[in-house]
């Protein structure tokens, strides 16, 4: 089965994540039926200002904004089994783990949930407090996944691209899509 999948950007710092994220995606078209974005507007502004530039404007899957209760993927019956929301503020992830669907972002996720589908929080916070923390509780209980953006340094990378894509990596694992990278304990 082929992979249907939402990325949701928002307006936390991290904007190399959904990057990447995003160029994986493309690199595994051939595990993917179809992939759809939706973007905050905090989310174009960090890009710019992390990045420096607005190559999210030149994504090659369709885009939907913000307010766009019509998207495919804010009804179950669209059929996308992942989301991925990345960078996930702490402002997105308590919005989601109090059921409140104020925007596609947060409608995307409670459908995603409530169909027992896979949802993926990046996380881009430090440090946590403790109504971060019980939200992180509540969403993983509620079947979501936390992902702290927290890059690892076993493949000993060596710039930031290469260290982003410690997490970035882990993200397209748990979505469940095949790839090549580093894998501990194996020779590469």
């Amino acid at each position: 089965m082929k992979h249907r999948i939402v990325v949701a950007v928002t307006g936390a710092s991290g904007s190399i994540y959904a990057k990447q994220v995003l160029e994986k995606l493309v690199q595994l078209q051939d595990q993917i039926e179809q992939v759809a974005i939706v973007l905050s507007t905090n989310a174009r502004t960090v890009w710019e200002t992390e990045l420096g530039n607005k190559d999210y404007e030149q994504l090659p899957f369709p885009v939907y904004a913000q307010q766009d209760f019509h998207a495919p993927f804010a009804s179950g019956s669209g059929l996308y089994n992942t989301m991925i929301i990345c960078p996930c503020s702490m402002g997105t992830l308590g919005r989601i783990a109090q059921g409140i669907s104020n925007d596609l972002v947060t409608r995307a996720a409670d459908v995603v949930l409530k169909e027992r589908r896979k949802l993926i929080c990046v996380v881009r916070e430090t440090p946590y407090n403790l109504i971060h923390l019980r939200n992180m509780q509540t969403l993983t209980e509620a079947g979501g996944i936390v992902c702290p953006a927290t890059p690892s340094f076993y493949s000993r990378p060596q710039t930031l691209e290469e260290v982003a894509a410690t997490v970035t990596d882990r993200i397209i694992d748990l979505a469940g899509l095949q790839q090549k990278t580093y894998r501990w304990g194996s020779e590469s």
